[in-house]
């Protein structure tokens, strides 16, 4: 079975909430909230890759140095194996904007178990509320 190396962000603003990202007709779980974020190219780091996504899904621009590495999650689907580090972010420049998903939402960690998530993301709640 393949395996899968995908990047995703928990933005995190001055309120303490988490930007999530709701999955576009068309694409595999559809209407799911999502971390954003995106799969790693060949010959990418995961680091470059969730600064390229983030420019790609959401308008705005982040450093390297502004990345904390948090937690990872490692999901089999039916087709391939998903590994998925998740990376806290509280710095970045511009305003988040739904360039690839149905809607963005700034959710409080606690709530975040209140939207459908694909399996892969779930989890990561957790963490997310016990850290937050």
């Amino acid at each position: 079975m393949k395996t899968v190396l995908v990047v995703a962000a928990a933005l995190i603003d001055n309120d303490g909430r988490v930007l999530i990202a709701q999955r576009p007709e068309g694409k595999s779980l559809a209407g799911q909230w999502e971390f954003p974020g995106g799969k790693v190219e060949e010959g990418e780091t995961p680091e470059a890759a969730l600064i390229r996504e983030l420019e790609e899904e959401l308008g705005i621009t982040t450093k390297a140095a502004c990345l904390a590495p948090f937690v990872f999650a490692s999901h089999t689907y039916e087709t391939f194996h998903l590994l998925m580090p998740l990376y806290l972010i509280r710095r970045w420049e511009g305003t988040a904007r739904a360039l690839e998903h149905t809607a963005l939402k700034w959710v409080k960690p606690k709530d975040l178990r209140d939207y459908p998530m694909p399996p892969a993301d779930a989890p990561l709640v957790a963490y997310l509320v016990d850290f937050l």
